[in-house]
């Protein structure tokens, strides 16, 4: 059945990462005619905005992947634009614009937050999403204050975190960073290969005091302490040298209650409540114990994870969209289809894949199997019903409301002039890779908006 040509059925694929980018693929390998919506002008979603700025040689291979998908004939890509209950269009509306089915890879574009006080400080309280896009030059982020101050804490230990610290550690250079963790050195889940960037920088008499500290409670669990630490100091063979001063350290067995300076309107700390761990089933759970200290600090950056966008359309449970639990068309046993608990059943013709589904779940290599898997779902699914209308009519209807909108939309004619454009800027400053950091600069070199009169 998933081998019988789609050459009539019309798919909206809603978000332009790996997971939108290779759902389409496989979807116009089977004839399909897609319509790839992107909130923004360049494609790649976090393979674009979310891997490490100087990682440019993985960048430029995946660019070129997505390059040969957009080019295929089938794939229609229309960047700029916002599909969501607040966007340019809405899920209805594509609906009604007649395509038979429409995938979500939109990401995870909501964030997650602790609810303690203090998060609303205006100056030095930020979650990744902001650093990582600001530095990646994503707009709007790009375009944001960010303050980063002398001493950071960084509450999470995972890769995001590992990013996090490596900017403030090599390009911020500032004093002090201070991973903060719930749970104790056995449950940190950065790679080696992340930590190889800051290890130099590791405060290694802070890390012996904290596994001493921890100890007692890691064996008590039936944790290895030195099993623990060679862990975490397993890069050291590969460290990269230091380039600053910046003294970094874990700080193990705390949970964040409160960030102090609300008064002020800036940080000026981060308050600890100490945590111990207990066994629940297979998993570890960290346990408050009641008793808090301060960390000095003047930034505090949340790398908790993300949650997808509340306005999407689309319902929420669990910081996730909400997938059918019996599905009709599973994939490896996996649900793809977009569910109404209130209704009690799946949203016909809708489904979700990639950071949509799972939020904050890998990186690109999960990201397009994810979106080649539910794109096999939705196959399924166009073998069950009837093309809506021809996808020549369905194209032409799209891209005639989307000329009513008042602003520059971007189809795949146009990305090439932003590459050449970019290219040239970086050879014209002698650096490896260039991004212009506002939507306006982007929309010019593309011809698609006049430059503003000096």
């Amino acid at each position: 059945m998933e081998g019988q040509s789609l050459e009539q059925f019309t798919i909206a694929v809603v978000g332009a990462g790996p997971a939108g980018l290779f759902a389409s693929r496989q979807l116009a390998e089977s004839g399909a005619k897609v319509l790839l919506f992107n909130r923004d002008i360049k494609p790649g979603g976090l393979a674009e905005y979310g891997i490490y700025p100087d990682k440019v040689k993985m960048k430029e291979g995946l660019r070129k992947q997505f390059q040969q998908i957009l080019e295929m004939p089938t794939v229609h890509y229309f960047g700029n634009v916002v599909i969501g209950r607040k966007g340019d269009l809405t899920l209805d509306d594509l609906q009604a614009l007649g395509v038979d089915a429409i995938v979500v890879t939109a990401g995870a574009q909501g964030t997650k937050w602790l609810g303690i006080p203090g998060e609303s400080i205006p100056k030095g309280v930020y979650h990744a999403k902001d650093i990582v896009y600001h530095y990646n030059k994503l707009p709007p982020y790009s375009q944001k204050e960010i303050f980063i101050g002398r001493r950071v804490a960084i509450v999470g230990v995972g890769n995001v975190m590992m990013d996090i610290a490596r900017y403030c550690i090599r390009e911020k250079k500032v004093d002090e960073v201070i991973a903060v963790a719930r749970r104790g050195p056995a449950e940190v889940k950065f790679d080696k290969k992340e930590m190889e960037y800051v290890i130099a920088n590791l405060d290694l008499d802070a890390l012996d005091e904290e596994i001493r500290r921890a100890k007692p409670i890691m064996l008590a669990i039936g944790q290895d302490p030195d099993e623990a630490r060679a862990n975490i100091l397993a890069a050291l063979p590969k460290a990269v040298p230091a380039v600053s001063r910046t003294r970094f350290r874990f700080d193990f067995l705390a949970a964040p209650t409160r960030i102090l300076g609300e008064d002020k309107g800036y940080v000026t700390g981060l308050e600890i409540e100490d945590t111990t761990l207990v066994r629940v089933k297979d998993d570890t759970r960290a346990k408050l114990l009641g008793s808090r200290r301060n960390l000095y600090v003047d930034t505090v950056i949340f790398c908790i994870g993300d949650k997808v966008d509340d306005d999407f359309g689309l319902p929420v449970q669990w910081n996730e969209f909400v997938k059918s639990p019996n599905p009709q068309f599973p994939v490896d046993e996996i649900s793809y289809e977009a569910y109404d608990p209130e209704a009690g059943k799946s949203i016909q013709g809708v489904f979700v894949a990639g950071w949509s589904r799972e939020a904050s779940s890998g990186l690109v290599g999960v990201a397009r199997k994810d979106g080649e898997r539910c794109a096999r779902a939705v196959m399924q699914y166009l073998q069950t019903v009837k093309p809506k209308a021809h996808s020549d009519e369905i194209l032409r209807l799209v891209r005639e409301r989307l000329g009513e909108l008042t602003k520059p939309v971007v189809t795949q004619e146009h990305l090439p002039l932003l590459t050449a454009a970019e290219r040239a800027k970086a050879a014209e400053l002698g650096v490896e890779d260039f991004k212009f950091a506002t939507n306006e600069e982007m929309l010019q070199v593309m011809g698609l908006l006049e430059a503003a009169a000096p």
